[in-house]
């Protein structure tokens, strides 16, 4: 009997540790794919950071739906689905109004509203706010609130709240009082809440999934949707090199650098309306031009190009330009600089705030000591203008700034960021969100990766007039520099899975992740069913 007992008792033991092998053995394994979830991810990360590393030209190009190189790319391969593993990047597509379908490809954050921009335009506090009030649930209340959180003063707006406020609160915490570091940090805002942020969206996917709609049947986004912190995009051509700043103080060398660049002509009317803006009309109005230069006698001053585009061609220098000198005043009060002519020495007293703002007009300048009427080398003609426009944009600019923030992407915004633009109109918003060339799964069609890669189209086509182009240019772009991405990273059988999100910066080179966090805890968020297609 006790040689019985024992027996018994070894082999309980024996199935025991045998149990436990077992167990440890499937958990060994169930980490082990766990960790390659999240490399299949992280790959799917480094594969959207290598392409904006690349050329510009190609950067901006299609990266909004390209299920050839981010949908289910193969990271293992195995004979049973259970061990193939892939990854997808996978974003919403905009325009779908019931929030349902995806795309594979990256998201602009230039599409959405970049709050750490806002409270640097320069606008008063009622215009800050009423930018925000399109979107839904917001508040004068939780406007301000959020304005005061971001700007770096500690004197509360009109409906906000600073630090006094806070530090009240069970709770007690300090105003930030500088720039979001991710959107999340508003839910420390005074108002803010998680369902306004998100809205429906609870497990942040970017869509609103069969389990998350309220029944309504009327798709809820957060405020997610529509503002970011990150958008931004280089001031530079896309050859990497400086573009030419119009608003230099010293007018001979951006005289010197546009003859250079461009032409003769160029540079003259340039200089010359930033001396001494456009000419008006007696009506008051901005006189087109014709092509060509009148002096004030009425006789034509040559013209020895009629339209001034960044064709690549630098003009000949001959190292002795006519006309050019520099001398002391007889008053003693410094160089007399002279280009073509024209009297440089000024620093020019006329801010260019567009580049549309030399479309199309006429600039007074005195030559030899005769006032001369010069005309604009870029014409007002759409089809001119869609061949210079790209060029031009390319190489000029009117800041020397080594980014610009905050401007919004025109061809892949939504409808409640463009209707709270500055001097933006219902029926210009409406149709430009009406016009946007896209097809159903989000890949732009041929106008927009065409005529419409410059904000210009919106004049072009017929959207606004010159004088509108002019005032909501500083607002608009056609392109970002930095991109949002969503990975999943999984096996073909289901098991283990990895979702994230990252935000990757490419006026950097190379391009940087400069936000990251794990998803995964809020479930997949895409079925395999969604992510079906070429490559499974």
């Amino acid at each position: 009997m006790i040689v019985l007992v024992l027996v018994v008792l070894l082999s309980l033991g024996v199935y025991t540790f045998t149990e436990t092998t077992i167990v440890e053995a499937q958990a060994t394994s169930m980490f082990g794919r766990d960790v390659q979830a999240r490399t299949f991810a992280d790959s799917g990360i480094e594969l959207a950071a290598a392409i904006l590393s690349g050329p510009p030209e190609e950067t901006r190009g299609n990266l909004s739906h390209l299920p050839e190189l981010f949908q289910g790319v193969l990271m293992r391969d195995a004979e049973v689905a259970r061990g193939r593993g892939r990854f997808s990047i996978v974003a919403p597509v905009q325009s779908d109004p019931s929030a349902t379908t995806i795309r594979f490809g990256l998201i602009d954050e230039s599409s959405k509203l970049n709050l750490n921009a806002l409270v640097k335009m320069g606008l008063d506090a009622a215009q800050t706010r009423e930018i925000l009030m399109f979107f839904p649930e917001m508040t004068y209340e939780t406007a301000d609130a959020i304005l005061d959180w971001v700007d770096e003063d500690d004197t509360s707006r009109q409906y906000g709240a600073e630090s006094d406020y806070y530090e009240t609160l069970p709770q007690p915490y300090t105003a930030k009082d500088g720039p979001l570091d991710s959107l999340d940090e508003l839910l420390l805002v005074s108002g803010v809440t998680s369902e306004m942020l998100y809205g429906e969206d609870a497990n942040r996917n970017g869509l609103v999934d069969a389990n998350e709609d309220d029944g309504d049947g009327k798709p809820r986004l957060g405020w997610s949707a529509y503002l970011t912190v990150f958008s931004r995009e280089t001031n530079r051509r896309d050859d990497g090199t400086k573009r030419i700043d119009l608003n230099q103080k010293d007018l001979a060398d951006l005289y010197d650098q546009l003859e250079q660049e461009l032409n003769k002509d160029t540079a003259r009317f340039v200089t010359a309306y930033r001396m001494n803006g456009p000419k008006n009309t007696e009506d008051g109005g901005r006189t087109p031009s014709s092509g060509t230069s009148r002096s004030s006698s009425g006789n034509r001053v040559s013209s020895s190009s009629n339209r001034a585009t960044p064709s690549g061609n630098r003009a000949t220098q001959s190292g002795n330009r006519a006309s050019r000198s520099s001398s002391r005043s007889p008053s003693g009060q410094g160089a007399k600089v002279t280009r073509d002519g024209m009297d440089l020495s000024s620093e020019g007293g006329n801010k260019i705030k567009s580049l549309f703002d030399l479309v199309g007009v006429q600039a007074e300048a005195t030559i030899d000591g005769a006032s001369t009427d010069l005309d604009s080398p870029w014409s007002i003609d759409a089809i001119e203008m869609q061949e210079y426009l790209p060029g031009l944009i390319d190489v000029l600019s009117i800041t020397s700034d080594e980014f610009i923030e905050g401007r919004v992407n025109i061809n892949q915004t939504r409808l409640e960021v463009l209707m709270g633009l500055p001097g933006m109109t219902e029926n210009v918003a409406r149709a430009i969100v009406e016009s946007m060339g896209s097809s159903s799964n989000g890949e732009p069609t041929t106008d927009v990766l065409g005529i419409r890669s410059t904000t210009g189209w919106l004049f072009m086509e017929g959207l606004v007039d010159l004088e509108k182009m002019r005032e909501l240019d500083k607002y608009l772009t056609t392109h970002g520099d930095v991109y949002r991405v969503q990975v999943l990273g999984a096996f073909d059988e289901g098991g283990p899975y990895s979702r994230l999100e990252a935000v990757i910066d490419a006026t950097q080179q190379p391009a940087q992740v400069v936000f990251l966090q794990d998803l995964s805890k809020l479930g997949r968020g895409y079925s395999h069913e969604m992510l079906l297609g070429v490559g499974f």
